[in-house]
């Protein structure tokens, strides 16, 4: 009984359920409002699980939208223009695993040099000969760039060999007293102008950088790209570690600097200070310190535009070194002594204690040259007595180190000499190149 009285019980209540669910309806059929439709068992959410979706992949999606023509007038989301500019990025950056070939014109072979010249280079000629001698005359004109060069570099290995990096996107080499064809080979993997080239002391290998936000270590005896150092900045500077060619320092657009051990392609350090974007760096004697200056015109803030670094802590021993309403755009150390000199953009080149506190000695200037805005280089002779700079009116001013007198004036060029190489083991040559793409030699 107690039994069938439970089961009347529910029945009951169903009903009741039932029955107040209908009157509603039906209060609502009256009202005008339409019913609400009850959801049927298989549009349930439970029971979409394991069922094949009609809806496109997002990858896909993603990738379709990037391949489509943007419809004229049509609102185009962050995410859409974000996807653009990655994609766009993406095509102007080769992978690093890209192999190419780069055109090879001459020979970087020095057995074509003339006799006197190859048994000087081979035998790294007795400085002594050569010490009082200056350059004197234009002795091979180098053309083969389209636009300005930025930088010149002798491999301090094959000395014959001369690197120049231009705005046209390309490294040329250049075999500079060879008999036959002078342009060995131009290297065209950076997809932006290029800023700077250095050669690397570990055999026939250089290392480029420019405004495609990458480095480029470049075997050149096999024409071809060996690695590949992505950046999110410009870069416009490079330099090797003078004791560690696995190592070498960046610096760009943002003013970071970063030590890359090319062995793990990745940096192991990186100098952030707020600076403007980096102009120069280079390494102290002892390789323990390096300084950099950057661009201080946008925030009128006249410190750190010479910063003198630690190299193993990345922390900044001075930021007052220079404290003159100027951009540095080339600073080098002395090979020997503790100094080092800044080119300013106030058309002279100052000179600096590479010891604490860094004091700038405003007594002594080399101040016969004009910069007026051009990113002007300067640089020693490998015996330290001579220093170079290049001017804003075509001509090489060559200054005693220690008297800063005018030793020597070339006219060059009819534009701005932009940088000056001395040969690593003969003071008497040096090679310059011009804002209007020329690289010449002088003897």
């Amino acid at each position: 009984r107690l039994g069938l009285y439970r089961h009347f019980l529910a029945m009951d209540l169903l009903r009741n359920a039932y029955a107040t669910v209908s009157d509603d309806e039906d209060e609502k059929k009256s009202s005008g409002q339409p019913p609400i439709k009850r959801m049927r068992r298989e549009n349930h959410p439970t029971f979409q699980v394991g069922k094949p979706s009609m809806q496109p992949c997002p990858k896909l999606y993603s990738l379709d939208l990037q391949k489509e023509a943007p419809v004229a007038g049509r609102y185009i989301s962050k995410r859409e223009r974000s996807m653009m500019g990655s994609s766009v990025a993406s095509e102007l950056k080769p992978p690093p695993t890209t192999v190419i070939t780069s055109p090879v014109i001459g020979s970087i072979s020095d057995s074509d040099l003339q006799s006197d010249m190859l048994s000087s280079l081979r035998s790294q000629v007795n400085e002594s000969k050569h010490h009082n001698k200056t350059p004197e005359r234009l002795s091979v004109s180098l053309n083969g760039h389209k636009k300005a060069v930025n930088a010149v570099h002798w491999s301090p290995t094959h000395a014959h060999l001369l690197a120049s990096a231009g705005m046209d996107n390309s490294v040329c080499i250049w075999n500079v007293w060879s008999r036959g064809e002078k342009k060995a080979c131009a290297i065209n993997y950076h997809s932006a102008a290029v800023k700077d080239v250095r050669w690397s002391k570990q055999g026939l290998s250089l290392l480029a950088c420019g405004y495609d936000c990458s480095s480029r270590l470049i075997d050149v005896e096999k024409g071809i790209e060996k690695q590949f150092f992505n950046e999110d900045q410009v870069v416009g500077v490079i330099k090797f570690h003078p004791d560690n060619s696995n190592l070498f320092l960046s610096g760009g657009s943002k003013g970071i600097i970063r030590l890359w051990d090319i062995r793990t392609c990745k940096p192991v350090q990186e100098y952030i200070r707020g600076l403007g974007p980096i102009q120069d760096v280079d390494f102290s004697i002892d390789s323990k310190r390096f300084i950099s200056s950057s661009d201080v015109s946008k925030g009128m803030v006249t410190e750190n535009a010479i910063v003198v670094w630690d190299l193993s802590r990345q922390i900044p021993l001075s930021n007052q070194v220079y404290v003159e309403a100027y951009t540095c755009p080339c600073i080098r150390y002395h090979p020997f002594e503790p100094f080092f000199v800044a080119q300013s953009n106030g058309n002279y080149i100052g000179i600096f204690s590479s010891k604490p506190p860094f004091r700038f000695d405003k007594y002594k200037m080399y101040a016969k040259h004009g910069v007026s805005g051009f990113p002007i280089k300067c640089n020693f002779s490998s015996d330290g007595e001579r220093l170079a700079s290049g001017s804003s009116n075509g001509c090489i001013y060559l200054y005693n180190y220690r008297s800063t007198e005018v030793v020597k004036r070339l006219k060059a060029y009819e534009h701005a000499c932009i940088d000056v190489a001395f040969h690593p083991f003969i003071p008497n040559v040096i090679a310059s190149c011009s804002w209007n793409g020329d690289v010449s030699v002088f003897e």
